[in-house]
């Protein structure tokens, strides 16, 4: 199961981190963009160090308070989160 979950995560944070990277790509085009709270909902799901990547190399959404402030903050939330499981699950 945990190896599972290891898959599960990559692949969410891969697609989160090209998500980013398409969303950075149709902005600059004055396209069609793809929600805030779209890419906000990529990185809780598991997304969050795709979306922390895609910030950082796409130079995407690093001055929006939520982005900024938040995605780090999800991302330590759900390293919490993996660490507390794996803790009660070695006990």
């Amino acid at each position: 199961m945990t190896e599972a979950l290891l898959y599960c995560l990559l692949v969410i944070n891969a697609v989160t981190f090209l998500v980013y990277g398409i969303d950075k790509v149709k902005a600059k085009q004055g396209s069609w963009r793809i929600s805030e709270a779209t890419l906000l909902i990529l990185a809780v799901i598991g997304g969050s160090i795709g979306a922390f990547l895609g910030m950082k190399v796409w130079h995407h959404k690093t001055m929006h308070k939520k982005f900024k402030y938040g995605l780090p903050l999800i991302l330590l939330a759900q390293m919490s989160l993996i660490y507390l499981l794996f803790v009660n699950l070695l006990l």
